[in-house]
Parts: structure tokens; sequence; C-alpha cells
């Protein structure tokens, strides 16, 4: 029976294809369709259905290499897990009743052909969220390493001096990631004093200021000062109303500051040219 099932999808390929993609893009919330051009909507459809159909016939590693391959395709178009498991569903439909319709399933042959359909879709559909969700997985854990990488990074903005920006809310998993770019970057870029700048900090609490605190201690011990700046009146009164001690930090309201005072560590300023505008 399944023989039967893939002689009609080769035999509709086409049709099966148009009337699918017609269907699913009523299925579609705005999202999907917005993400996409028509163009590539169709394209990707198309394939969709090539490969749902190579499920019935050739090896199941290599229609695993397809399904693996696609699944990534669909990831980064924002294809949603409920989306690819409704077009199988909706495949398989439409091919059922278009078999019944061009003859091809009886009344002798009908439960034999729906015992078929079932050996066909559910292995498939399993197939299809199990490599999916794996895609998924391994997508978010690059992007979320990525954004690692970028959420603490160390600037070398004059010889001997750094600056790490900071933006958003500090946790401890993220403090680890701080810890680790500042000693790895102190020493890589052979900085004496390095800045931390929390202007896009929204809270420093008693927890923050703990991470901080620690930082700064570990950037001593590899032999480099670490100064405090983008303190804003509030994030200062807080400060103070919680009793943090920072009385080892050199702080500064502003970046600009921090920076003439680095120059001044490190024996240099800034100085403006006779006759410059």
């Amino acid at each position: 029976m399944e023989n039967l099932i893939l002689d009609y999808v080769r035999a509709q390929k086409s049709e099966l294809a148009n009337e699918w993609t017609e269907r699913m893009k009523t299925e579609a919330d705005e999202r999907v369709l917005k993400l996409v051009s028509e163009q590539v909507f169709n394209g990707t459809s198309s394939e969709f259905i090539d490969l749902i159909g190579s499920s019935l016939g050739g090896s199941k590693d290599e229609f695993r290499a397809k399904l693996s391959e696609f699944a990534e395709k669909v990831v980064r178009l924002g294809w949603p897990l409920h989306f690819v498991i409704e077009g199988v569903r909706t495949f398989s439909k439409m091919v059922f009743e278009g078999m019944q319709k061009k003859g091809y399933v009886t009344d002798e042959n009908q439960m034999a052909v729906v015992y078929a359909f079932d050996r066909w879709i559910s292995p498939l559909q399993n197939e299809v969220v199990d490599i999916y969700s794996r895609t998924w997985e391994r997508t978010v854990s690059l992007q979320k390493i990525a954004l690692q990488e970028l959420s603490a990074p160390l600037i070398p903005v004059f010889e001997k001096i750094t600056v790490m920006p900071l933006v958003g809310t500090i946790d401890t998993e993220r403090a680890k990631q701080i810890m680790e770019n500042l000693l790895t970057g102190v020493v890589k870029h052979g900085s004496e004093v390095v800045l931390i700048d929390i202007t896009g900090v929204p809270v420093v609490d008693t927890m923050v200021a703990h991470h901080i605190i620690q930082a700064a201690e570990a950037v001593r011990l590899v032999g480099a000062k670490c100064m405090l700046v983008g303190i804003r009146p509030e994030i200062a009164q807080t400060i103070v109303n919680l009793g943090i001690d920072l009385n080892q930090f050199t702080t500064k309201n502003t970046l600009k500051k921090g920076v003439e005072a680095a120059l001044e560590l490190t024996n240099r300023k800034i100085i403006k040219v006779e006759g410059a505008k």
C-alpha cells in the first residue's frame, strides 16, 4: 500500500504542492508570512512537499539528512513547530482525499490504505518533532553563546586602558562571564586600568554590587586597577541606601571623566592643540 501512496504523490506532485501552499497560507499566522517573501515561502513549501514524499521511498538515513538540513532552514525562517506538524497533517489529509477521488481508495482496500497512512505519517511526525527540536535547541545554544560573548565585551580604547560597557541586568551567570572576560582581556591587552561602565545597568542592588566588587578584586590580583563609571544619581542614592561600600573603587559619573582619570593614572592626558577649532 505504501507503493500505492507513493505512486499517487509522484503523479500529483505539482497539484499537491500548489494546493498545500495555498492551504498553509491560510493556516500560517502573519508573523510567518511577513518573515519571508512569497517566493521564498513557495520555494520552501515545494521543498517540504518533496521531503514528505521522499519519506515514502529511499533510505531512512538519507531522509534524516535531508530533514536535518530542512529543519535548519525553517528554524532560520521562523517556521514554528506547530506549523510544520500541521503541514504534515494537512498533506496526508490532502493525499488521502485525492486518492479517494481518483479511485485509488476503494471499499475493498480502504482499511489497508488507512493502516498504510498511519505507518507512514505517525513515524514521520515523530521524526519531524525530534529533528526540529534538536535543531532548535542547537540554534538557541549557539545564539546564547554569541550573546554571552557580546554581553560583556572588553574594549581597548587607549594603550593600557580598556572599557567594559555593561547593558541590562546582571545575574550570576552573566557575572561569571564578566569575570572571565575581564581577566582574559586584561592579560591579552596588557591593561593597567579597566573602566567598568554601568550606564546601561538599570538597577544596582546588593547582588550586582557584590559581583562588581568581586570582578574588581580579580582585576587587581592580575595587576590592573578597576574604575567604576556611569554612576547615575539614582544609582548613587541606591548604593548609599543599601550601605554598599565602594571605597576601593575610583568612581566617576561619566565614561568621559573616567577615561580622563585613567589617562592620568597612566601618566597621560588629552590636550587641546593650538589653533584647533
